[in-house]
């Protein structure tokens, strides 16, 4: 439980997140697309990318994103990967992977679900 001092990515601890990170990093190489995904999401929620994996927006907090901005873009996950986007099909499949791994990561860190991917 998150007290008054912790600092916070979404709903959950930036403890949680790098740990998060850091077990996914230490997955054998090469990555999966669902991998890739995934360490993308946590670095940017963590503050290391100054612009979103989806949306490429610049980031709103001085730290990283706020709330209401991984939301946004747990939801623009969710639209591309209804979408396809116009991409072709073998860039249809490999993003694909990659941004399910990026809505999963972002789900998880917006509260959407409690198991982390």
């Amino acid at each position: 439980m998150a007290t008054e001092n912790t600092v916070v990515v979404g709903v959950r601890s930036a403890e949680e997140v790098f740990t998060a990170l850091e077990e996914v990093d230490a997955r054998r190489r090469p990555f999966t697309g669902y991998e890739q995904g995934l360490l993308e999401a946590y670095r940017w929620a963590l503050g290391t990318r100054s612009a979103a994996p989806v949306t490429a927006a610049a980031t709103a907090g001085p730290l990283g994103p706020c709330r209401a901005q991984l939301l946004a873009e747990c939801q623009a996950a969710a639209v591309a990967i209804r979408t396809g986007a116009d991409r072709t099909e073998t860039a249809r499949v490999a993003d694909g992977e990659q941004m399910l791994g990026l809505y999963a990561g972002l789900a998880w860190l917006c509260g959407h679900h409690d198991d982390r991917p």
